[in-house]
């Protein structure tokens, strides 16, 4: 046993259960890819401002989950709780905006960090794989990005999610709205905290996850009927744009989320095998978060997909992904000779890319095989002295247990045609 764990509400992704993540992040990725979003990566940490201008003062993640720290240079930073601020902070800070080509589709992949009380579904640092359109607004726009999450979910033969779907109104018929909630607020029984959290963004309270507090917002003001006639067009065609691309999707008029920093199209993904914590993903418009943290009115749509739920929700299925094999063809050399013409085939497999291992350390030929049984190999390939002589390697098929004779520099090209 080592001394040291994985702190408290982390993980480690180990073999073979790594390999459905990395296929839950391809399968995200595969249809952003194919839709002109480009990859961008960012630091792991970013100033506390960025994310507390961004993400909101007054939201759970700046407050009380944010793991911020203070460098031996005087800097404060955080670890990022989200993906977002961070990409739109690349973005302006290489001047992506001014190349001429609007939007500027980028998606991410990374790991994330947030102080919550752990339990299944909500770790302390998890996964995610988002996308983010940057400097336009067009509810096409809006609409590409729902459906394109939906395609990976589908890909990876996901059916019992659910797509929730609101509009947080804009500038113009936002604050309107926000009167009348923090009004109704201010008549209910409700705690210091949570009633100086109405004063600051009293759409945050419609977010509280407490039995206590939803059981009192039965008869709150709801935003879709404070929408102005802009807002009202503008979600009506991403209706449209969604339901002519064969999503289906719910409207949710109470639907938030947890930043601050959206704006009319707000959406979520959840699925109803993973309990109380049903979210499996999300995302929304956010047309001035650019000028929130300094830059130009670049108004822009992203999602984040959570790739940990994500294999959740396909356990809760009982869906078993197609994992291509990590080894097909194991070799079990027998004796120094066999040892240095076996490992210069199994180079020549993996240049023809061939997955392939080796029997290290020496062992048996008992001892070997079973490293072959385990590794998972279609084909193992085995040749000692006698072998070599004649010129000839066995191969075996694992899984119907023949054994042929192949000539040694022939062991490739049949391979190559044995596997396709």
């Amino acid at each position: 046993m080592s001394t040291f764990q994985a702190p408290k509400g982390t993980y480690d992704l180990l073999p073979p259960d790594s390999a459905k993540y990395l296929a839950v992040r391809e399968a995200i990725a595969a249809p952003l890819r194919n839709s002109g979003y480009g990859y961008i990566e960012t630091p792991g940490f970013e100033s506390v401002e960025l994310f507390a201008r961004g993400v909101g003062e007054s939201t759970d993640i700046v407050t009380k989950e944010m793991y911020a720290f203070e460098t031996k240079g005087g800097t404060r930073l955080a670890l990022r709780p989200e993906g977002t601020a961070s990409v739109l902070r690349a973005a302006l800070e290489a001047n992506l905006h001014k190349a001429g080509n609007l939007p500027v589709k980028l998606w991410y992949s990374g790991s994330y960090y947030r102080y919550e009380r752990p339990q299944k579904g909500r770790y302390r640092h998890f996964s995610q794989v988002g996308a983010e359109a940057i400097g336009a607004e067009d509810p096409a726009l809006d609409a590409e990005l729902i459906i394109l999450a939906d395609q990976a979910y589908r890909s990876l033969g996901l059916q019992n999610f659910r797509i929730l779907l609101n509009s947080l109104g804009d500038k113009e018929c936002r604050p309107v709205y926000r009167a009348a909630l923090q009004e109704f607020l201010s008549g209910l029984d409700l705690d210091e905290d949570t009633l100086r959290r109405a004063e600051i963004n009293p759409l945050r309270v419609l977010d509280d996850k407490r039995e206590s507090v939803q059981k009192q917002l039965g008869d709150a003001p709801l935003l879709r009927d404070y929408l102005c006639d802009g807002c009202k067009a503008y979600h009506e065609e991403v209706r449209e744009l969604i339901t002519a691309a064969g999503v289906s999707f719910e409207d949710d008029p109470k639907l938030v989320r947890g930043l601050d920093y959206y704006t009319r199209t707000t959406f979520e993904f959840v699925h109803d095998g993973l309990g109380s914590q049903s979210a499996v993903g999300g995302g929304g418009r956010y047309d001035g978060l650019s000028e929130m943290i300094g830059g130009p009115a670049l108004p822009s749509v992203g999602w984040a997909l959570g790739v940990d739920r994500t294999v959740l929700a396909l356990e809760a299925e009982g869906v078993e992904l197609e994992l291509p094999a990590s080894t097909s063809v194991f070799a079990v050399p027998l004796g120094e000779e066999a040892r240095r013409v076996l490992f210069a085939k199994i180079t020549e497999l993996r240049k023809v890319g061939i997955a392939a291992d080796f029997a290290y350390g020496g062992k048996g030929l008992k001892g070997a095989m079973k490293n072959a049984n385990r590794s998972g190999a279609r084909y193992a390939i085995v040749a000692g002295e006698r072998d070599l002589a004649e010129g000839v390697v066995q191969l075996k098929d694992m899984e119907s247990g023949e054994q042929v004779a192949i000539g040694v520099n022939e062991v490739v090209a049949e391979l190559e045609a044995r596997l396709g």
